[in-house]
């Protein structure tokens, strides 16, 4: 079908050369030989007529037109079915792309399948090529076999078992991931009148579009997957250390400070059962400042004078959404790598808004960080234990806010260390559910 559109532009323009030599001939004959009025006035608004037809049919019929109509189509189904393609290749989003892809094309019915069976169908044969059936047309097990598109050009070919069916001929175009075919998306028309190079062009550009969006749906669910295993490492890595710590110091205070260490083992149980909950959702950064708080509670039980604890924030950023479990790995890396075996160390924790941010800081005056180690600290794997914690929190808060938001570190060695959450808030996220 290659070089369709050129032959159409060459039938468009002798189809007009010839209607305008041949009103030429009338107007010129009417400018020798006397005509009536009414005749040379109607062959002078045909030549006005076919001139203006000219331009617009080559306008219409220029290749880089085309290529731009055809482009704009794609990019407007791709656009809008990006929502729905985030959630994976199911019926639900299946259809609903079926359905954009319809709108914005010249096709009777358009169709997507995955290895094994109709996902969704939408136009005309709606009615009977039933969502959830089987994969009938062998062409298009071919297509998900070899990874290659079919042209159907036949009602046979297509293998509606309807007679009274209207689809006539259809474009099959595998869609893929990570190099293999997952389903196909299928173009049906009327007539094979219609199965022009534009519209192969069109389906085809379209499929690997969509085909990219379900990888980044797949990668987007695989990387929410490691985070929220990041996490839950996360929370582990806690409970050895802090756990005999905890314990050793509330078993010393029941021989020296009764009443306190019955206060302490309460609210280690309800540190504990928080810290151990389904904490994927966002909280307000009033319980997770309060959750860090409790953690520096029991060290500083552990510490005593050698540690204090100072926070002064903004009452109006209290309510800010955030992913719980932010703050604490922050002081806990504070009391692990800050203090010193022979000297006090200050925590202190403060935080309010700077425009459409939200910024806390938690600073320590411990041990610091070297000027070689500094540049990786973000870096997955690095630094003791699991060396997750800080990216972690970073990776979940670009996550949830997007562009400017996330963990910026400031160390001198000897003199301490400063972590700076910034959270970027949109209208809708000011106050937490």
């Amino acid at each position: 079908m290659a070089g369709i559109s050129t032959v159409r532009s060459w039938v468009i323009d002798a189809v007009l050369f010839t209607a305008t030599f041949i009103i030429a001939i009338v107007v010129g004959v009417g400018l020798v030989v006397p005509v009536s009025r009414p005749v040379f006035i109607v062959a002078i608004v045909g030549l006005v007529i076919v001139a203006v037809g000219t331009a617009v049919a080559r306008l219409v019929t220029r290749p880089d037109h085309l290529k731009a109509m055809q482009s704009h189509q794609i990019l407007e189904i791709a656009d809008r079915s990006l929502a729905y393609l985030r959630r994976g290749l199911d019926a639900d989003t299946a259809q609903e792309v079926c359905r954009l892809a319809l709108d914005e094309s010249e096709a009777a019915a358009v169709a997507i399948t995955d290895t094994e069976c109709v996902l969704g169908f939408a136009g005309i044969g709606e009615d009977h090529h039933e969502v959830g059936g089987p994969i009938l047309t062998r062409a298009t097990r071919e297509a998900i076999e070899t990874n290659e598109h079919r042209i159907l050009g036949s009602k046979e070919e297509i293998g509606c078992p309807r007679r009274d069916c209207m689809l006539r001929a259809a474009i099959v175009v595998p869609l893929e991931m990570r190099g293999e075919a997952v389903g196909t998306l299928k173009f049906y028309y009327t007539t094979p009148r219609l199965l022009n190079e534009t519209q192969v062009i069109m389906v085809e550009g379209l499929a690997r579009l969509l085909s990219t969006q379900l990888e980044l749906s797949e990668l987007e669910h695989q990387t929410a997957l490691a985070c929220q295993m990041e996490l839950k490492a996360l929370q582990a890595q806690i409970n050895p250390h802090f756990l005999f710590n905890t314990i050793n110091t509330i078993a010393m205070l029941i021989r020296t400070d009764p009443a306190t260490a019955r206060d302490l083992l309460r609210e280690f149980a309800s540190f504990y059962r928080r810290m151990l909950q389904d904490n994927e959702g966002l909280i307000s950064l009033r319980q997770e400042l309060e959750f860090a708080l409790t953690y520096l509670r029991f060290e500083q039980a552990r510490f005593g004078d050698r540690l204090t604890v100072r926070q002064e924030l903004s009452p109006d950023v209290l309510d800010t959404p955030v992913p719980a479990f932010i703050l604490q790995p922050l002081v806990e890396n504070c009391v692990q790598h800050g203090i010193r075996p022979d000297s006090a160390l200050t925590i202190t924790i403060d935080g309010k808004r700077d425009g459409r941010a939200v910024v806390v800081r938690v600073a320590d005056d411990g041990m610091g960080i070297s000027k070689e180690d500094l540049p990786h600290v973000l870096e997955p794997g690095f630094g003791e234990g699991l060396g997750i914690a800080l990216k972690n929190v970073d990776d979940r808060l670009k996550g949830h806010y997007g562009l400017g938001s996330g963990l910026s570190i400031e160390s001198i060695e000897g003199r301490g260390t400063t972590v700076t959450i910034t959270i970027v808030v949109l209208p809708s996220e000011e106050v937490a559910e």
